[in-house]
């Protein structure tokens, strides 16, 4: 059989680079993995772990379920686009080996119609079924060019009510992979001008050819270049452009499964992340500083490409700063990259000169209580501003006859996260190591916190050797344990998801449990994990007073369409952002509850 042309060169060309180059970059990353990274990759690569990673990456990889779950016309798209074009390669390897059964070259399955236009039907009987799904399947991808085309035009249809903004690298790599499949139409539909063959899209498009009289071999010869041409070109750009997620989001799924996490400084897993982002844009849309203040350059599609790029690393500073570290890009992002670990990289390596250790030695001072046989109680430095809720949460522990220990009541101790979320890693982590020795030395027997940022901070955060709750999850248990007895009132409430206790941690039922238990609780259409920011949080450094007002009034519009009596909310923060709207009351489920006791 004549097996080669000088056309497949680039084609194999780029598939070299394409191996050459992704070997490179991935050695290259796994060996800048740290410490902890390695050690959780080598205690779980043998276990069972790699079978969910193998399912994950199917249905991510080429089904995009995360996507088609925010738009159906969305996730046709994308996976049209990487499950049709695997289909492709599959069943054309199938239709070769079939054909040849004592072995081809490579190239084969992907030029097979013109090394073998004239396939007989008896040694190769199959020939006119797979003609016809390559050509269904061709179509498959087709459709899925044309809505990707569409969306550049008008991306709302697609549920995006932006794009993102591509380099110039990821510009030439799209117009190369959008070449490639109207140009293999284009080389079948040349072939079976000349020779009859093809399924049933081919024949009649090869039809039209033969009659505008080009059905020649210069033609045929010439589209097949072109065609080995655009493979060629987006295998050898791929590996500098956003198109590396196609194989990078595999190996990402694959290292999570084992139980690698991302740490406050870059690491080689932290590349894998950065390669695996798509720059689809779903993170766009959902941003409250996109929503509401109309700033587009800052989320965290940008961020990834800015740390990623060289060209662009010098805005990463500004992009990582300007940001409420609110994780509604974490929940929208169909990879699950974590976006705000990134972003908090780039805000302790730029604090760095200012981070020093040692700089809350008056803590020393600072002593535990004896607390054998109690739970200690950390209502936070936001609480002690609305202190309602911290003698709720004391209204209640007598209630239950809880003993329990106030552990900042008298001398408040931050929890360390804000710091650690300006960047500030080394100041944080003094007053982490108090706290610890705090809680540890008091003998504790749980630790309860009424702010969801410390909440965040002592559960991720910390390595504590006992149980940490947010109040109400504590509440939500006595309630069901029958420990505290409540009434059911008529006050009609909607409830704020804050942050770090929705998206932050995924505490959503217990709230509603405990609200559902002494009131009656209506739902938003934007709650869990699609929750508005009160815009009063301290993520972000740079916004002024007016545009915090703005995010802030968008969450209670929100909340206030159901016309509710009282808002309720789960963290210090988000009750003091809301109250200085002053048009309706709002009140802490601890309040509440504190309120109901019967």
């Amino acid at each position: 059989m004549n097996s080669f042309s000088i056309f497949v060169i680039p084609f194999c060309a780029g598939v070299l680079a394409l191996l050459v180059f992704s070997v490179w970059k991935y050695w290259r990353w796994i060996r800048s993995f740290d410490r902890l990274q390695r050690a959780t990759i080598r205690r779980n690569i043998w276990s069972w772990r790699f079978l969910p990673a193998i399912w994950e990456a199917f249905r991510e990889g080429l089904l995009h379920w995360r996507i088609t779950k925010k738009n159906i016309l969305l996730g046709y798209m994308h996976r049209s686009l990487a499950f049709g074009w695997f289909l492709l390669i599959v069943v054309g390897a199938v239709q070769a080996v079939l054909a040849y059964p004592h072995g081809h070259p490579f190239w084969m399955a992907i030029f097979y119609n013109y090394f073998e236009p004239e396939c007989n039907p008896v040694d190769f009987p199959h020939a006119v079924f797979f003609a016809n799904l390559m050509d269904a399947l061709l179509i498959y991808v087709l459709s899925g060019l044309f809505l990707a085309m569409f969306k550049k035009v008008w991306s709302r249809p697609l549920g995006m009510k932006r794009t993102t903004r591509h380099t110039l690298m990821d510009r030439v790599a799209k117009m190369a992979l959008w070449c490639i499949f109207p140009l293999r139409l284009l080389s079948e539909a040349s072939t079976s001008a000349i020779y009859g063959n093809g399924g049933f899209m081919t024949r009649g498009l090869g039809r039209v050819i033969d009659a505008i009289g080009i059905a020649d071999p210069a033609f045929e010869y010439t589209c097949w270049l072109l065609y080995s041409i655009a493979l060629g070109t987006f295998f050898c750009l791929m590996p500098f452009s956003r198109y590396m997620h196609i194989f990078t989001e595999v190996f990402l799924i694959y290292f999570r499964q084992l139980g690698v996490h991302d740490s406050n400084r870059k690491t080689g897993y932290t590349m894998f992340e950065l390669s695996a982002c798509s720059r689809c844009g779903i993170c766009i849309d959902g941003c409250p500083m996109n929503r509401e203040l109309g700033i587009v350059n800052m989320q965290g599609v940008y961020m990834l490409q800015s740390v990623r790029n060289l060209e662009l690393q010098r805005n990463a500073e500004s992009i990582a700063e300007n940001c409420l570290m609110c994780d509604r890009c974490v929940a929208d992002c169909p990879v699950n990259i974590d976006l705000s670990v990134i972003r908090r990289q780039v805000r302790i390596k730029n604090k760095a000169p200012f981070d020093n250790k040692g700089g809350y030695t008056y803590l020393r001072n600072v002593q535990p209580f004896n607390s054998i046989g109690r739970v200690a109680y950390f209502g936070g430095c936001m609480s002690h501003l609305t202190p309602g809720i911290t003698s709720s949460m004391e209204t209640i522990f007598n209630a239950v006859g809880q003993k329990y220990w106030f552990m900042d009541k008298e001398e408040t101790i931050c929890c360390g996260r804000p710091l650690l979320q300006q960047g500030f890693e080394n100041q944080a982590a003094d007053l982490r190591r108090k706290n610890t020795e705090m809680i540890q030395g008091s003998k504790a027997t749980m630790l309860i916190t009424s702010c969801p940022i410390c909440y965040q901070s002592f559960r991720k955060e910390y390595n504590l050797s006992i149980p940490v709750m947010h109040h109400t999850e504590y509440i939500d248990m006595l309630i069901r344990e029958g420990h505290l007895k409540v009434r059911h009132d008529n006050l009609k409430v909607t409830y704020h998801d804050p942050c770090e206790l929705g998206r932050g941690c995924g505490i959503y039922d217990e709230p509603r449990n405990v609200l559902r238990a002494v009131t009656t609780l209506l739902r938003t259409d934007n709650e869990r994990e699609k929750s508005l920011c009160c815009g009063f949080n301290l993520g972000n450094p740079t916004l002024d007073l007016e545009q915090q007002t703005k995010i802030r009034d968008a969450a209670r519009d929100n909340l206030m369409a159901p016309h509710p009596d009282i808002i309720a909310t789960a963290c210090p923060m988000c009750k003091k952002a809301f109250l200085r709207a002053e048009d309706i009351p709002v009140k802490d489920i601890a309040e509440i509850v504190a309120a109901n006791i019967s």
